[in-house]
């Protein structure tokens, strides 16, 4: 049953019942929704008068809200109190997110508190976290085991198993390494099923050294020509990706315009991205001895009050969306001046100001959009989009299926036209049967069963010596 992220990107929930256990993988929220379409449709669970007894398990495969963002409401208000797993780096990083998410939400924008601190500190102690590779008997029947994913510290792909049905939930992943992340890794294995997400299910992407040449070039132009530079970010992972980058290019070409990074959760990430450095790419790990890549030496914490210092600078604001707090806040204050830059580095949900600035780019200098209900920004600034997605292409997962090989394919976390392309290609050139359900449809998948028999010795030996007769 897909509970959220079918055919949309956002609230990621997928239930699987295999060999009748019951596995909740992801409970996440939606960034673009605050109604009741913010969260996963839990009524679709049978049993949901009873969630402990109706689910096995839930499975989180990394810390981004889409992908935990449900899970305190789940478990203090809808009273789940079973068994959660997830990595090591997403059990610690978790906390902040939910946390960080809840003070922008409900402290400073004043929304209707779904859950709170406390909700976040009860929910958390009932999480087991799990090493990479490590088996893990959830019960006499169900067994899962993590696999590295690439795309955020600790993401993990899932490997489900009851009997002799098997599965692989991959979260988001991503098939190629960056600066400060490995690729996806995973046992080629039997699975009756793979769930994949599809963000970029239909984009082949280009040379990353082209990508990262022209944001350095756009960037570097605005700032030497005294604007203002506006990176929407989410505080873990893409920013450390690109305060990398930046870090470097500044050291370079001797640049004096400060970056900042919003102050708080940013800096508690950089802390746990050194605590977990065997989780990061193998070029980080190898200079770590002499020179931690996370100590960054031109990137600094902002303050509130030089949102209109003068000057040039660049910005890295929380959430990446510029659906709330910092981001939306700069956002305001910058947007109306055509000498400053908002460069939008990853995937932004419909319904958010990032994914209104990406629709509306290349339709004249100036347009006037409407944030926070009845508050009008004239958008006067330069809009640039930049694919800094730490989600695999469509080369990628048509890799990793090929790769595994599983008799049945579900596609998740997507936009509805290009997963039915997605879908297609892997009818047609892999010869696996494909679905990609939308929000509350149901698929049912025929799972491997092997039925124990016993033979008598006479029987078996008839067969090493069969008499036959023409």
């Amino acid at each position: 049953i897909v509970t959220g992220a079918g055919q949309e990107v956002g609230k990621s929930c997928v239930v699987v019942t295999l060999n009748g256990k019951r596995i909740m993988f992801d409970c996440g929220m939606h960034m673009g929704y605050l109604d009741h379409r913010q969260y996963p449709d839990f009524s679709l669970i049978p049993n949901s008068h009873d969630f402990t007894n109706s689910i096995s398990c839930i499975i989180i495969t990394h810390f981004h809200l889409d992908h935990i963002g449900a899970l305190p409401y789940f478990t203090q208000i809808c009273g789940y109190n079973g068994p959660i797993y997830m990595t090591y780096p997403t059990k610690a990083l978790g906390p902040l997110m939910l946390e960080d998410y809840r003070k922008v939400m409900v402290d400073r924008r004043g929304e209707k508190e779904l859950f709170t601190s406390e909700d976040i500190l009860h929910c958390m102690k009932k999480v087991t976290a799990v090493d990479l590779k490590q088996t893990v008997q959830v019960d006499n029947d169900l067994q899962i085991r993590a696999y590295y994913a690439g795309h955020v510290l600790g993401a993990a792909m899932f490997y489900a198993k009851v009997g002799d049905a098997a599965i692989v939930y991959t979260g988001d992943y991503n098939m190629t390494p960056d600066r400060h992340l490995g690729a996806a890794q995973i046992d080629r294995l039997q699975l009756d099923l793979v769930i994949t997400e599809s963000t970029y299910a239909t984009t082949r992407r280009d040379s990353k050294y082209f990508r990262e040449r022209e944001f350095l070039q756009v960037v570097h132009k605005c700032v030497a020509g005294g604007g203002k530079v506006l990176i929407p970010t989410f505080g873990l992972g893409r920013a450390q990706e690109i305060c990398m980058l930046l870090d470097d290019y500044w050291e370079r070409m001797n640049l004096k315009v400060p970056i900042y990074y919003s102050a708080g959760l940013t800096m508690q990430a950089n802390m746990y991205y050194k605590v977990f450095i065997g989780w990061t790419s193998q070029k980080v790990k190898d200079s770590y001895p002499t020179r931690n890549p996370f100590d960054f030496k031109h990137v600094c914490s902002f303050d509130r009050s030089l949102i209109n210092a003068p000057g040039p600078c660049v910005l890295f604001a929380s959430p990446g969306m510029i659906s709330g707090g910092l981001s939306l806040e700069v956002f305001k204050q910058w947007a109306p001046f055509e000498q400053n830059l908002i460069t939008l580095p990853g995937y932004c949900v419909a319904g958010t100001v990032g994914h209104k600035l990406m629709s509306s780019k290349g339709k004249g200098s100036c347009s006037q959009m409407r944030v926070d209900g009845s508050v009008q920004i004239d958008v006067r600034c330069q809009i640039h989009q930049l694919s800094f997605s730490h989600h695999t292409d469509g080369k990628g997962i048509m890799d990793l299926l090929r790769f595994l090989s599983p008799k049945h394919v579900i596609l998740v976390h997507g936009e509805k036209p290009k997963m039915a392309m997605l879908r297609d290609s892997v009818e047609s050139e892999l010869g696996i049967p494909c679905y990609h359900p939308g929000n509350g449809e149901k698929v049912c998948i025929p799972s491997s069963r092997h039925a124990k028999c016993s033979a008598s010795d006479a029987f078996l030996q008839s067969c090493l010596s069969p008499n036959l007769e023409f």
